[in-house]
C-alpha cells in the first residue's frame, strides 16, 4: 500500500496554495484531485460567468498575480481555471488527477494515521488536509417535491446557458449573486423570468472611483475573523457581478427590463407556489445596506485623509422607488413554467469522511483555524475558516501558510 507523509484532497486554489507552502518547508505530500485541476471552475459554473472580484485580487503564494487583463477588469471563468492550471505547473505541485477519495478512515499502522480509499487503490498518510472547496453540494429545499414532474428543476451549479433550458417561463429561487446574475442573463435572452427574492446585501460595483472589493479590503472587512463576527451577525454576501465589465446589481432596474420579482418562497403544493408579501420590505433592506456601505466609506475617507479616491457623489445612491404589487401565488402549469433554477446556496458534503467525531451536529467540521481536534487532520478553503477572506483567492494563501506550519511542526 502506498504511504505518503501528507495527502491534500482537492486541487483547487486551497490545495494548490498549500502545496506551495508545503514544498517551501520540504514536506513530502501528494495532492489528490477527483477530476481536473480547478474542476468546479470547469464543470460547475455557467458559460458566461465572470469572476466577481477584480483581476488584481487573483493571486496565490509564490507566483506573480494574474496578468491576463487590466487590474480592475474581470476575468472569464476560463481565465480563472487557466490561471490555476498555470500555477500548478509553475510550482510543480504533485497533483494526481482523476483520483477521487471515496473514503477517509483511521488507520492503526503507525506512523500512518489515516487510510484513503480511491478507485485506484488505498493510500496511507500521517496527515490529511481536506481542501475540497467552499461549494460542495447544491442545497435544494424539500418543498421542491411539490412541483409537477414535467417541470425541469436544477441547482444553479448545473445551469449553463438559456438555450439549454426547456421552453416556457423560468423561475429562479434565490437572490444571491448567482440567482441575480442568472436572472439577468435570462431576461437578456428574452426569456420570461421570475425571481423569488430573499434577504440580500446590495453594494455599488464602484464607488468614489474604486471597486467595492478594494473598499472592503481598505475598511478591513476582509480580515474580520470568525470570532469577531459570529454567524448570527453575518450579512449575506454582497450582490456583485463581473459581467459587462462589472455593474451595480439593482433588482428594481432588472424589473424595469422585464424581470418579474416575487417575495420569498413559502411553500409549493401540487404545482402552486406561494410567496410572502414581503418584496418591498426585502428590497428596502437591500437599499439600506447599500446606503450604509457608502456612508461607511465616506466616514473612513474623512478619518483617514490622503486616500486617492474621487469625491463623494452629490446624488444619493438609492433613489426612492416603490415596486408594484407582486403576485402572491404562481401556478406552474397555468403560468407555463418550464424550469426552476434553485440558487439556494450550498451545503457541506463530507459523507465520505468516516470520522464522525470531527463534525458538529450540523455536519460542519470542528476546528480551530483549520486544525481539527483529531491529530493530523486539517481543513482548508472553507468560508470563514479563520477570516472573511479565507475562501477567496486573495485570502486562502494566509490560511495555507498556517496549516503548512502546523503540519511541519507536528512532523518535527
Amino acid at each position: 500500500m502506498e504511504s505518503i507523509e501528507t495527502v491534500v484532497i482537492g486541487a483547487g486554489q486551497a490545495g494548490l496554495a498549500l502545496s506551495w507552502h508545503l514544498s517551501q518547508r520540504r514536506c513530502e505530500h501528494l495532492v489528490l484531485e477527483r477530476a481536473r485541476i480547478a474542476e468546479r471552475w470547469h464543470s460547475q459554473r455557467w458559460d458566461s460567468l465572470y469572476f466577481q472580484f477584480p483581476n488584481w485580487s487573483i493571486e496565490l503564494p509564490g507566483h506573480p498575480p494574474y496578468a491576463g487583463g487590466p487590474p480592475d477588469a474581470f476575468a472569464h471563468r476560463s481565465e480563472v481555471w487557466g490561471f490555476l492550471e498555470s500555477y500548478a505547473a509553475a510550482i510543480r505541485a504533485p497533483v494526481r488527477c482523476n483520483t477521487e477519495v471515496t473514503a477517509l478512515r483511521r488507520d492503526g499502522a503507525w506512523p500512518a494515521r489515516f487510510r484513503l480509499v480511491t478507485p485506484q487503490g488505498e493510500l496511507r498518510a500521517r496527515s490529511v488536509v481536506v481542501a475540497t472547496g467552499p461549494y460542495q453540494r447544491g442545497r435544494v429545499p424539500l418543498l421542491q417535491r411539490g412541483m409537477p414532474p414535467e417541470v425541469m428543476q436544477i441547482h444553479a451549479c448545473d445551469y449553463r446557458n438559456p438555450d439549454l433550458l426547456p421552453e416556457g417561463a423560468v423561475l429562479v429561487i434565490g437572490s444571491g449573486a448567482s440567482g441575480c446574475q442568472i436572472a439577468d442573463e435570462l431576461i437578456e435572452a428574452r426569456r420570461r423570468t421570475y425571481l423569488s427574492v430573499g434577504r440580500h446585501q446590495r453594494t455599488p460595483r464602484r464607488y468614489r472611483g474604486r471597486d467595492a472589493f478594494w473598499w472592503r479590503r481598505e475598511l478591513g472587512l476582509l480580515d474580520q475573523t470568525a470570532t469577531e463576527l459570529p454567524p448570527e451577525r453575518r450579512m449575506p454576501p454582497p450582490l456583485v457581478t463581473g459581467v459587462h465589465g462589472g455593474y451595480d446589481v439593482d433588482l428594481r432596474q432588472s424589473a424595469a427590463r422585464g424581470l418579474s420579482l416575487l417575495g420569498h418562497l413559502q411553500d409549493i403544493s401540487d404545482g402552486r407556489l406561494h410567496f410572502g408579501d414581503d418584496l418591498e420590505t426585502i428590497l428596502r433592506g437591500g437599499d439600506r445596506s447599500l446606503e450604509e456601505f457608502a456612508a461607511r466609506i465616506d466616514a473612513h475617507v474623512a478619518r483617514a485623509g490622503g486616500l486617492d479616491v474621487e469625491p463623494a457623489p452629490d446624488r444619493p445612491c438609492v433613489p426612492a422607488r416603490t415596486m408594484a404589487h407582486s403576485p402572491a401565488q404562481l401556478d406552474a402549469r397555468a403560468d407555463r413554467i418550464g424550469s426552476v433554477i434553485w440558487a439556494t446556496g450550498y451545503s457541506f458534503d463530507f459523507g465520505w469522511i468516516e470520522l464522525p467525531e470531527v463534525f458538529d451536529a450540523a455536519g460542519a467540521p470542528i476546528h480551530n483555524r483549520g486544525i481539527a481536534e483529531m491529530p493530523g487532520l486539517y481543513f482548508l478553503g472553507l468560508p470563514w475558516l479563520h477570516k472573511r477572506k479565507s475562501s477567496f483567492l486573495v485570502g486562502v494563501g494566509e490560511d495555507a501558510a498556517h496549516i503548512a506550519a502546523a503540519i511541519a511542526d507536528e512532523a518535527s
